[in-house]
């Protein structure tokens, strides 16, 4: 008999279902609310996973059968407000369980949205950031963006966010 295996499955990136919105939602608030990434204000926003389904492709990561991370892909529309050009695409809301950090996960679903963006046509990847979320920061700068500091944007004063691109 083989002893069981320590190594965690793999992890898993496909599209998130409408079965997968209460995970992402309580995932994505409790993330940002913890570690006071958002306003108050915007934990609403965050929790309205079906409104992002609207305007962007939802992806998640999978540990089994429950949602370890997540993303919005935005190639059309204005969901993702730093976009100038139909030749550019844009992720928002990028998410990780604190538990299953250190496993690649974010990388897993960036990858996944620069996979995405190429097949559909995009020349380029942008993300805005907050200043506080150095670890993303480093993911960001590992998978190949740079700073566009002439698109940094505030969505109202006093938040104030940088703006990453890669180009495909």
């Amino acid at each position: 008999m083989a002893a069981p295996s320590l190594v965690p499955p793999p992890v898993t990136v496909d599209d998130a279902v409408p079965a997968d919105w209460p995970a992402i939602a309580a995932l994505t608030v409790g993330v940002y609310r913890d570690e006071r990434l958002a306003s108050d204000e915007y934990l609403p926003q965050l929790a309205d996973v079906a409104g992002r389904a609207s305007r962007s492709q939802l992806v998640v990561a999978r540990d089994g059968d429950r949602v370890v991370g997540a993303v919005a892909l935005v190639l059309d529309g204005d969901f993702g407000e730093i976009t100038e050009s139909p030749q550019e695409a844009a992720f928002r809301m990028l998410v990780v369980a604190p538990e299953a950090r250190g496993r690649g996960v974010g990388e897993l679903l960036v990858t996944e949205c620069l996979r995405r963006a190429r097949a559909a046509g995009k020349r380029r990847m942008l993300l805005s950031t907050d200043p506080v979320m150095a670890a993303a920061h480093r993911l960001y700068a590992r998978l190949g963006f740079t700073r566009l500091p002439e698109r940094d944007w505030a969505p109202r004063p006093g938040i104030d966010l940088l703006v990453y691109a890669r180009d495909l």
